[in-house]
């Protein structure tokens, strides 16, 4: 299913602006329980290309609590973000979904707003700026829903990238993985994420002034953002596989196919035909091949 969404004049603060052409290509196959592969196509960068999959775990029945979201904010930069409900939460898998669309929301009107001040931000001052918004606006939807602490709870792994100078900054806020040319850092709160829920009551400078989990790079190749999922494939029957290898290279690293659209979602059934291996957790993973 080929979703165009166009955008040809959008009214912002009385402007006409032109927004871009996104791109988006979503595959779905109940059966192997893969909910989504996107792929997108960036307009300033054409050499970049984004996979991802979205799984729902094994020892989960109804719902998944992991999200995950690629977007354009502004000119040459993406936004990249997965995102993992708290389990023993409150209908995590609402969240999860509502930090992905404040966060598009928000680089949407940040792209409208950079058109029509025709200024651009480094992405370490754009890294924080979402954040605040997402802040101020995860805020606002719990006091307009009258949400409970345990309602709002959910990881965030958030990359902002330079696609001309191929810089990039994360930050994690919980637990979870990134994969930076290859090399593995693993973000682990013993089970105890400290998530951004917590903190929503909490003046933001404060608290952005003592986020530790932040790395920056440059001039990277790929990268890759993965919820704790990734950690937790085991084999479910006794049927006799071929020996299995390291999945974290075999998803994160191997480029085998990477010209096909639905790599990473080709590499979650090999895993499971080839291997016997399926995840308990539910998994969410962003992956970014630069050529």
């Amino acid at each position: 299913m080929l979703i165009i969404n166009v955008f040809n004049f959008m009214n912002v603060s009385n402007l006409l602006v032109k927004a871009l052409t996104i791109a988006e290509i979503v595959f779905i196959s109940n059966r192997n329980k893969l909910l989504t592969s996107n792929i997108f196509y960036i307009l300033h960068a054409p050499g970049m290309k984004i996979f991802t999959t979205l799984q729902i775990g094994e020892y989960h029945i109804n719902n998944c609590e992991d999200y995950l979201l690629t977007a354009e904010i502004g000119k040459n930069k993406i936004l990249c973000a997965v995102m993992d409900g708290c389990t023993m939460g409150i209908d995590s898998y609402f969240v999860a979904t509502l930090t992905g669309k404040i966060l598009r929301k928000i680089a949407k009107e940040y792209g409208f707003l950079e058109f029509a001040e025709k200024q651009q931000k480094g992405i370490a001052e754009l890294l924080k700026m979402v954040l605040k918004n997402l802040f101020e606006n995860l805020r606002d939807f719990k006091n307009q829903l009258q949400l409970e602490r345990e309602e709002v709870l959910s990881t965030l792994l958030l990359a902002i990238v330079d696609t001309y100078n191929k810089d990039v900054e994360f930050i994690c806020i919980g637990d979870g993985l990134i994969c930076i040319d290859d090399v593995l850092f693993e973000f682990e709160q013993g089970d105890r994420p400290d998530y951004f829920g917590y903190h929503l009551a909490e003046d933001f400078e404060s608290w952005y002034v003592s986020q530790t989990q932040k790395i920056s790079r440059n001039e990277i190749s790929n990268f890759s953002l993965a919820t704790d999922g990734i950690f937790t494939f085991q084999k479910f029957d006794t049927a006799v596989y071929n020996e299995p290898k390291d999945v974290l290279d075999f998803l994160l690293k191997d480029e085998e196919g990477k010209d096909n659209l639905n790599m990473l979602n080709k590499k979650m059934i090999e895993i499971k035909r080839n291997w016997g291996l399926k995840p308990t957790d539910d998994l969410a993973i962003v992956r970014v091949i630069i050529d």
